[in-house]
């Protein structure tokens, strides 16, 4: 079945290369109208998933990543109308040189070919891959988790018959339905059909993926994202903005998970987090120093400070510097996103140019790495690794290039 997968979206890429950005953008519009127009179905096949799903013992987080109603397909609608109005990425010329020996060189933007994407209970992800792909002119292969199956059926089917009514091949969209862990095995081993793999779920996904994989792979990576409290912050500022980025919403990559806060300061700080916190009852897992200031913290492990929970649960850490938050968030971090608040433009600059991680911010919130928030639209993940993508993935990220060279007879 994959094999035949394989054969269908390979066939469809080629007819992608020479689709109009009008074509591919027409068909972006009739599926963001049929996802809104078919909800209905959409949400009873999540009912089933959901149902499942709480019988299978998935916790909250897990449950709130598979959840979809009308304001969420909402969402996913006009995400997709929001990636047709982006220019399009291929086609490009982004360099054009003339050689002495009168060779005219361009670099231009070109659709990768076939993508495929393994991904966990995240149905919203079946639709923006899928937008963002068809945008970029690349077929893609889906294949989600079982805990999301029915939903993944139901908008796939929707999104198919709307490319088909646009004029495009159908198969620039297949789903995977077999969501045993054979199918992710034959999947990574799909070097002949497939020109990258995406893995986009949680830590033990993406390293089967990066280890077993013979496709070439982007890697996105899980999110231990830290929040680093200055010696020279604005309290408040500070409080606002761990709550925001800690309890908004705790199933999401981008989400605060650690707290590192300089010793000058924690004694004031603490508390005040502490008790915005409290609100949404996140626990609070500390080391010694933080546990002193407020006792009622339950102790934290090294691991803790590892750790991308997903959950009403946070870390703390006590540093005497900025040098020495620097290098345990370097340490523990997953690269995702790291966030300094302070009002000493110095150590800004100094923690923003040494935190090694895809997305750096100063006094904002870690919820803002996002395809959407960054405008580019969907986004296919947050890329962790260094080459080729970093940070939120879209429509350019999903190009290759390819030279084009021009000449009037010239050998070498």
């Amino acid at each position: 079945m994959l094999k035949q997968l394989g054969i269908h979206a390979k066939t469809a890429s080629a007819s992608l290369v020479t689709a109009t950005t009008q074509q591919k953008n027409n068909a972006l519009m009739n599926i963001a109208d049929a996802l809104e127009n078919e909800a209905e179905k959409i949400i009873d096949a999540n009912r089933k998933d959901l149902d499942n799903g709480e019988r299978a013992g998935l916790n909250k987080g897990l449950l709130d990543r598979l959840m979809l109603d009308r304001g969420r397909i909402a969402a996913i609608a006009d995400g997709c109308r929001q990636v047709a109005q982006l220019d399009d990425p291929c086609g490009k010329i982004l360099e054009d040189t003339i050689r002495p020996n009168g060779l005219k060189i361009q670099k231009i933007s070109c659709p990768i070919g076939v993508i495929g994407i393994i991904y966990e209970a995240r149905p919203n992800v079946t639709a923006d891959a899928a937008a963002l792909c068809l945008k970029s002119g690349n077929a893609v292969i889906l294949r989600g988790g079982k805990e999301a199956i029915n939903s993944n059926i139901a908008i796939s089917d929707i999104m198919r018959r709307a490319i088909k009514e646009a004029g495009l091949d159908e198969n620039c969209i297949s789903l995977v339905t077999d969501t045993t862990r054979e199918s992710s095995n034959e999947m990574m081993k799909m070097k002949e059909y497939l020109d990258c793999l995406i893995p986009r779920g949680g830590k033990a996904l993406i390293k089967a993926v990066v280890e077993n994989s013979t496709v070439p792979v982007i890697e996105t990576g899980s999110g231990n994202c830290h929040i680093y409290v200055d010696e020279y912050a604005d309290i408040e500022m500070a409080a606002n903005i761990i709550f925001n980025a800690k309890t908004q919403r705790i199933s999401v990559c981008n989400a605060c998970e650690s707290l590192v806060i300089h010793s000058k300061i924690i004694a004031s700080a603490l508390p005040v987090i502490k008790a915005r916190l409290d609100e949404k009852n996140v626990e609070i897992r500390g080391d010694e120093r933080a546990r002193k200031i407020c006792p009622d913290i339950t102790p934290a492990s090294d691991e803790d400070f590892a750790t991308e929970y997903l959950d009403y649960i946070i870390s703390v850490k006590t540093v005497d510097s900025i040098d020495e938050a620097i290098v345990h968030i370097n340490k523990n971090s997953t690269g995702h996103s790291e966030a300094i608040i302070t009002g000493n433009r110095d150590n800004a600059k100094l923690f923003m140019s040494r935190i090694d991680s895809s997305s750096v911010y100063h006094n904002a919130s870690t919820r803002f790495t996002d395809g959407g928030e960054f405008g580019l639209g969907a986004e296919i993940g947050i890329s962790t690794q260094k080459l080729h993508a970093r940070g939120p993935m879209g429509l350019a990220q999903l190009t290759t290039t390819k030279y084009l060279i021009f000449g009037n007879g010239q050998v070498r």
